[in-house]
């Protein structure tokens, strides 16, 4: 069993290895030790004065030697790390609302409160239900392009945008003939801001592609504290990297490292009194590297603060 957790000053995976069944295979040289017997018994049988029983016994231990080799050099003990993200391009479409919507001020699906505030200022995106995934997508970052319609397309121009919320479906309208959000159309809605990046405002339900790449953040993995007695939930947001979170845990200095629940887009939750104890985080993110803030909260932590941990390193 091996435990593994991102280390941010060395900006790779650092991995504590206990001894197990498997760790001590790995360890043991299999063809080594056959190699070693098989000349053992080659010694033994220069007592021997039959030759044709000399040479059939070497060549069954040659061929035992072949085989155990070939297994342990081909075995799945070693690990592999997780594949990158995919660089292809995917078509979808997009729309804007106007600056004034409510949504520029409330965060949307994922949780993430006033966007200005939290660090994502208008470079945020709403998703179709087919990109959105139930809120574990909250968090990651796209880079889309105008496509297919030189009349609109700002030319050579891309943008960057985070997933913040959730263009919910339209089942009165088919959705070929209005639901734009309905699956299975892969639809991005945008503040009209970040729209004119890559389009003409008048270009309307535009064509695009996109694709899915790491994010960059400024300063380090924020820990919003909210709840009440011993209901704890927490906002994890400005995650860099991956940018999405699916796996959380909680660590009070009284307790061991206790599990987190999604309770929606990036809100993390947990019935445990956790008051009065410095509080420490680890996260894991879609691409399967953990980060671990020690000491993230203090021990006079209150209700509605934040806190700053560490951050993946892209």
């Amino acid at each position: 069993m091996a435990s593994s957790h991102f280390d941010e000053k060395d900006g790779i995976d650092s991995a504590t290895c206990y001894f197990s069944d498997t760790n001590l295979i790995k360890l043991f040289n299999f063809p080594l030790f056959f190699s070693l017997l098989s000349l053992s018994f080659v010694l033994s049988l220069n007592k021997m004065s039959n030759l044709s029983s000399i040479t059939a016994t070497a060549a069954l231990l040659l061929s035992l030697i072949s085989t155990v080799t070939s297994h342990y050099s081909s075995s799945s003990f070693s690990s592999s790390p997780p594949a990158p993200q995919s660089t292809v391009w995917h078509s979808a479409r997009a729309t804007y609302y106007a600056a004034s919507d409510p949504r520029d001020a409330v965060g949307g699906a994922c949780g993430y409160g006033d966007l200005v505030k939290a660090g994502y200022g208008m470079a945020t995106v709403g998703l179709s239900e087919a990109l959105f995934q139930r809120g574990q997508i909250c968090g990651a970052c796209f880079e889309l392009r105008c496509v297919d319609d030189l009349r609109w397309c700002i030319p050579g121009t891309s943008y960057i945008v985070t997933a913040t919320n959730f263009c919910a479906p339209n089942y009165g309208f088919t959705a070929e003939g209005g639901g734009r959000c309905n699956p299975p159309n892969k639809h991005f809605v945008l503040p009209i801001e970040a729209f004119e990046k890559i389009a003409i405002w008048k270009a309307g339900n535009m064509p695009v592609q996109y694709r899915r790449i790491k994010c960059r953040r400024e300063g380090g993995v924020r820990f919003t504290i909210d709840g009440s007695g011993i209901f704890v939930s927490v906002l994890i947001s400005n995650v860099g990297g991956a940018g999405d979170i699916v796996a959380v845990k909680i660590k009070g200095s009284r307790t061991g490292w206790l599990p987190m629940g999604r309770n929606w887009g990036q809100n993390w939750h947990i019935n445990s009194d956790l008051r009065n104890q410095p509080l420490s985080f680890e996260v894991t993110n879609s691409d399967g590297l953990t980060l671990t803030s020690y000491n993230v909260a203090p021990k006079n932590w209150n209700f509605g603060q934040t806190f700053e941990g560490k951050q993946f390193e892209v």
